[in-house]
């Protein structure tokens, strides 16, 4: 039984470490320190070994006692933290702090037997209420057996809590969130937008000089083009570009998704939406053109029109795979950013030479999301057919 409650609480501790539950994992992993010392010392003294009884006393108290007394002091501590948290984890922290007590009193030859009886009884009591409750409100996602409120809590003003934003920061589920950040877009703004692979910056194609502003904000180099990203591929069918039927089956396996498709330039673009930014985007012949696999990107596009995208980060630096990196990083140059949590990918999309697709075939200009081999694939594929 010591063994098996030891490990229990050792197994609690891992398990509330790996939900970052710090103050969990500290607790149990202490708790099973005490529980197999208290429980093993207990049983020693009480049964023969090699003939004799284990005596811890004498004068042979001194480890036993400094050990409890530690026990104390760090269990001390965690009621503290605890009062902070929940009633049962409390209650759990002050009967150990109990337990601790009669492995000090056992070591000093004075223990009363009702005394620890109650305790383990109370103890044990608590440890399966709390077990259970856990247990139940984790199965069923909402609180059945009630944990108990923190006694404990830091006031704070709502000043104090909420630091001032540098800019507008919209949430990405709310229809509202979307419109305020369509009509930045469209009022020539460069705001923060989340794609399926890393956050960008996003400017309206309508816009030539929010394009501009998107070189200044990042310290990018003139002689790097910007991409354009569009809803759906029907739009490019609108536009109708000069496109070969091996390039359509190609662009149709790989939109939306990951990769982007470089493409010889062409007023076809103007019909596309691209207007008064043409010149900006692209290069003098080509231009890069994806349809990104995100829901809330493609309503937002819908909204504005075709636009210009380029890596939410200082040129050179890593890319932002978070709205919270976007806000620290750049928030203080953007007029807006749209938050959508976490990125799906932490490297930015796969780049691919399309311009001689029926003369040599395809290039990898850059390996981002999508491997190299999964891209050469898809146009070996489409190739065959």
């Amino acid at each position: 039984l010591i063994l098996v409650g030891g490990f229990v609480q050792l197994l609690a501790g891992f398990l509330a470490f790996r939900k970052y539950d710090h103050l969990g994992g500290a607790a149990f992993l202490t708790f099973s320190a005490l529980w197999s010392s208290y429980g093993a010392t207990r049983v020693l003294c009480a049964a023969p070994v090699s003939g004799h009884l284990l005596d811890i006393g004498a004068g042979n108290t001194e480890g036993f006692t400094a050990g409890s007394v530690a026990f104390l002091v760090l269990n001390a501590f965690l009621i503290i933290l605890a009062s902070s948290f929940n009633v049962v984890l409390l209650c759990l922290t002050l009967a150990m702090e109990l337990l601790t007590i009669c492995f000090l009193l056992f070591t000093l030859e004075n223990l009363p037997l009702p005394f620890e009886i109650v305790m383990l009884s109370i103890l044990s009591v608590i440890c399966f209420y709390g077990a259970t409750a856990s247990l139940t409100n984790c199965v069923f996602g909402k609180d059945l057996l009630l944990m108990g409120p923190p006694l404990l809590t830091v006031q704070s003003s709502k000043k104090d809590r909420e630091d001032p934003l540098p800019c507008v920061c919209p949430k990405s589920h709310l229809t509202s969130g979307l419109r305020t950040i369509a009509e930045l877009l469209n009022t020539g703004a460069v705001c923060g937008v989340p794609t399926d692979t890393v956050y960008a910056l996003a400017a309206s194609c309508k816009h030539p000089q929010a394009i501009e502003k998107v070189y200044r904000i990042k310290d990018r180099p003139q002689e790097k083009p910007i991409c354009i990203f569009i809803s759906n591929l029907e739009q490019l069918r609108a536009a109708a570009p000069p496109i070969s039927p091996l390039l359509w089956e190609f662009m149709e396996n790989v939109y939306p998704g990951g990769i982007g498709c470089i493409i010889r330039k062409g007023e076809w673009l103007k019909k596309l939406g691209v207007g008064a930014g043409y010149s900006r985007v692209g290069t003098q012949d080509s231009i890069m053109i994806r349809v990104p696999d995100l829901t809330v990107l493609v309503h937002l596009i819908d909204m504005t029109g075709p636009l210009a995208i380029t890596s939410a980060n200082p040129s050179g630096e890593v890319d932002s795979t978070h709205h919270d990196m976007v806000i620290s990083r750049l928030g203080h140059k953007l007029e807006g950013v749209l938050c959508d949590g976490e990125s799906d990918e932490v490297v930015a999309s796969t780049v691919v030479n399309c311009t001689k697709i029926d003369e040599s075939g395809i290039t990898i200009v850059r390996e981002g999301c999508i491997p190299a081999g999964k891209v050469m694939q898809i146009f070996e594929r489409v190739k065959n057919r």
